[in-house]
């Protein structure tokens, strides 16, 4: 059988790295029929984060146009504080690929968990909705 089979990368912090982009409480409106909080919410969250963070960079409004590579490790759940990290992988011509990652801290608890991460792509749009160039101190990135 061949194929490519895609595994979650390893943890090597137990740390939140990169840039905080976004931080929320999950509350009871954000859960689905188990009572758990909906990974659709989670990931919409990351998305919210990985645009400011990418809108941020090219210094324009950016849309996202792919997301690769979502690793869902741990649950979350009502109460838990989710934060959003950014960390850039890759300046295209028009894009930005951002690997986020979605780290709760626990009610009663110290140390910040891993629960989700993956990578995001954002493309830089101008007022019309086109692709743009994204610009960065003052010249344009080449690809």
């Amino acid at each position: 059988m061949t194929g490519t089979h895609v595994h979650a990368p390893l943890i090597t912090s137990n740390e939140p790295q990169g840039d905080l982009c976004i931080r929320t409480l999950a509350m009871p409106a954000d859960t689905n029929a188990n009572g758990d909080i909906f990974g659709g919410w989670l990931l919409s969250q990351m998305d919210v984060g990985g645009g400011v963070f990418a809108s941020k960079l090219a210094k324009s409004r950016t849309v996202t146009v792919a997301i690769e590579a979502m690793n869902f490790r741990k649950a979350v759940y009502v109460g838990d504080l989710v934060s959003v990290h950014a960390n850039l992988v890759r300046v295209g011509r028009t894009s930005v690929t951002v690997h986020l990652e979605a780290w709760v801290l626990r009610r009663r608890e110290q140390q910040s968990i891993l629960v989700t991460d993956g990578n995001f792509t954002y493309v830089s749009i101008d007022d019309q909705g086109h692709p743009q160039p994204i610009k960065r101190e003052g010249a344009t990135i080449a690809t």
